[in-house]
């Protein structure tokens, strides 16, 4: 066997890899070989693998991560968007300041969106995400970044090769944060026919419903009333509320038994309530591992939780949002709604497969804030809110990598460093560990690595 075919082409040694996998261990170097992990260890183990062709990188104490996967982020409108973005403007403290359109005209200008995200994400460590919700529904959509053209040219863009990370879709057959109808949805489910897949880069694995508002807004289906007395409602189309929730639950059966994973904008306690049970219903009817889960789950009641974990549904959530809403929550539902407000130590307490997510461009793509987020639960104000439901970092962690691998169905070649596993990787300029973890903003990504390729360098 000749030494270009046993040695690496690519070793980083002498830092910190977290490898993510089921033990959470540390090692000291990693090698890459043909897009692969070929070897994780120690220093001396991964040196036989150096050779005359092997990019070797002394890590110097630096940290190296999975690729991050941003499992809920909007990149066509990130690319419009970008820098603004929208929790900025609803706080008053940014906005646009770049000249952009304000509607993405054509292809040419969806796709120069696309791939300002990407180059925008390379440079944050991330290697996959999730556009989670593209399609006819919003073909006529007032900004062009959400129509059914967006995932052709995100097919597009796969097949050339010019995509920096992998993209995950789901489909829209409704208006984006609006109404829908059973109707129309079981008609795009049986109409549309969606990009066939470029293996590795591009897939599009379900559909996208939204269920209901946001509670700041008064817009989410509550069983506490707001302080206004109203409770919401539900977004699909009825003329009550047991018409509504009938027509989401025959929307729910009809993807499920369609083959579709499902993700559902859920965010008031009866709605999230509702989705876990129709979703526990369609996954008891069949047992297929189908990775449904509940989008944001703002409120989540104890006994939904169960329901979400012994189903194994999971729950994509940002932990951006409560260090920044949670005033306006408070005015909208009460102090007694902070109970169940974004549980995400309980969640996890429950056997929850959780997510962690940007939902950019309503919250930065830096996953470096999310995860700050996550453990400290600190707003900008430094106010901490919902200290009871703080992450350690290695879980946090796992909700930016191996858990959203498990929500693309790809847990078992990537989203933790691993033989045989993909090569994608996040170095860090220092060590995770030794930061406060309210200064990971500040850490720097040094290096992002896609299929064994260096996609973003400093």
């Amino acid at each position: 066997m000749s030494e270009e075919s046993t040695t690496a082409d690519l070793v980083l040694t002498g830092g910190r890899v977290h490898t993510v996998d089921a033990h959470d261990r540390v090692a000291e170097a990693v090698a890459v070989r043909d897009g692969r992990i070929a070897r994780v260890g120690t220093a001396s183990e991964v040196a036989p693998l150096v050779g005359k062709g092997t990019r070797l990188i002394p890590l110097k104490g630096r940290t190296v991560l999975p690729g991050i996967n941003d499992s809920h982020l909007h990149g066509v409108w990130l690319g419009l968007m970008w820098p603004g973005l929208l929790m900025d403007q609803l706080a008053g403290t940014g906005g646009h300041t770049h000249d952009a359109p304000t509607r993405l005209e054509g292809a040419e200008q969806r796709r120069r969106a696309i791939l300002k995200t990407a180059d925008l994400l390379a440079s944050f460590g991330v290697t996959s995400y999730t556009e989670p919700g593209l399609g006819p529904g919003e073909d006529e959509g007032p900004s062009g970044c959400f129509g059914s053209a967006a995932l052709r040219d995100y097919a597009d863009l796969a097949a050339e090769g010019l995509l920096k990370a992998r993209v995950t879709a789901l489909m829209l057959f409704g208006e984006l944060d609006g109404r829908s109808s059973a109707a129309e949805f079981e008609e795009g489910l049986r109409d549309f026919k969606p990009p066939a897949e470029v293996p590795g880069r591009f897939r599009v694995a379900g559909v996208k419903i939204f269920a209901d508002g946001i509670p700041p807004m008064r817009t989410a289906w509550t069983d506490r009333p707001y302080t206004d007395g109203s409770h919401g409602s539900l977004l699909i189309d009825g003329e009550s509320d047991g018409e509504r929730e009938a027509a989401l639950r025959a929307m729910i059966d009809a993807a499920h038994d369609a083959g579709h994973q499902i993700g559902v904008h859920a965010t008031g306690d009866r709605a999230t309530r509702v989705v876990a049970d129709a979703f526990a219903a369609a996954l008891a009817r069949d047992g297929r591992d189908a990775r449904h889960y509940v989008i944001h789950g703002d409120l989540l009641a104890p006994a939904t939780l169960t329901v979400l974990a012994s189903s194994g549904i999971g729950v994509n959530t940002q932990a951006g949002i409560p260090v920044a809403t949670e005033p306006m929550l408070v005015g909208a539902l009460g102090e007694a709604a902070l109970r169940d407000a974004w549980p995400t130590r309980d969640a996890l307490d429950a056997g929850v497969r959780l997510c962690l997510s940007s939902d950019a461009p309503v919250l930065t793509p830096d996953w470096r804030a999310g995860l700050a987020a996550a453990v400290t639960r600190r707003g900008l104000d430094g106010a901490v809110r919902g200290q009871a439901q703080r992450l350690a970092v290695a879980e946090a962690l796992r909700a930016y990598t191996i858990t959203p691998a498990w929500q693309d169905g790809a847990e078992d070649w990537k989203g933790s460093i691993e033989a045989g596993k993909a090569a994608d990787l996040c170095v860090l300029d220092g060590d995770l560990l030794a930061v406060e973890p309210q200064a990971l903003p500040s850490l720097p990504v040094a290096m992002t690595v896609l299929d064994g390729r260096v996609v973003h360098e400093v």
